[in-house]
């Protein structure tokens, strides 16, 4: 299966999916395709859109309805939900708009949210302006990449599979450095705890 019929096929699922869970870098891909006319643009942005708020809403939901019982084999969600709870007492508003622009905290912002005291319906509101208005952002982006590279190549066409290759490859790249990263974290966050528990238990 050639690159150009699995986008055709796939592209629109595949960044659906990519960006429920996270996804810039999948974003960027998609809207590169649509430059060079694999996508529609437009269809990318409202796929990233629904794709971004469907992810948001199921964190929160899990949040209010299985935050204690999900947090407690997860020590480093437990550190960033801390955090994440810290930044919501003095950014109430401008953490639900802005928080997928936040790296590292975007699965476990809503999450955070979720377990709070925030109302669904603001949550809701809220967060369809900031999904909406970081899809647009970032495939924008993605698109203004593409035109970048047709103003430096004066033929495209001959680079564009290579080039959609790479950002594959760094996509995939991403998200591997993103599980080393979290395992890290995660033995760290589990150390924290303990020792916590420790001092905890000596007074």
């Amino acid at each position: 299966m050639s690159a150009e019929t699995f986008i055709a096929h796939y592209g629109y699922l595949a960044l659906f999916i990519g960006v429920f869970f996270e996804g810039e870098t999948i974003l960027i891909a998609a809207s590169f395709a649509a430059h060079q006319g694999y996508m529609d643009t437009h269809w990318v942005i409202m796929t990233a859109f629904l794709g971004a708020v469907s992810g948001d809403e199921f964190y929160f939901f899990l949040g209010r309805l299985k935050g204690k019982t999900f947090l407690r084999s997860r020590p480093l969600w437990q550190v960033r939900v801390v955090k994440v709870q810290n930044l919501l007492e003095r950014y109430h508003r401008l953490i639900i708009v802005s928080f997928r622009f936040l790296y590292g905290l975007r699965s476990v912002t809503p999450f955070a949210i979720g377990m709070s005291d925030v109302k669904v319906s603001q949550f809701v509101f809220l967060n369809i302006i900031g999904a909406f208005a970081w899809s647009v952002i970032v495939g924008l982006f993605g698109f203004l990449f593409g035109t970048v590279l047709e103003n430096l190549l004066r033929d495209i066409r001959k680079f564009d599979r290579p080039v959609m290759l790479t950002i594959l490859i760094l996509w995939m790249l991403g998200w591997l450095g993103y599980f080393l990263r979290r395992q890290r974290l995660k033995r760290m966050a589990e150390a924290r705890l303990t020792g916590q528990k420790g001092t905890s238990g000596k007074e």
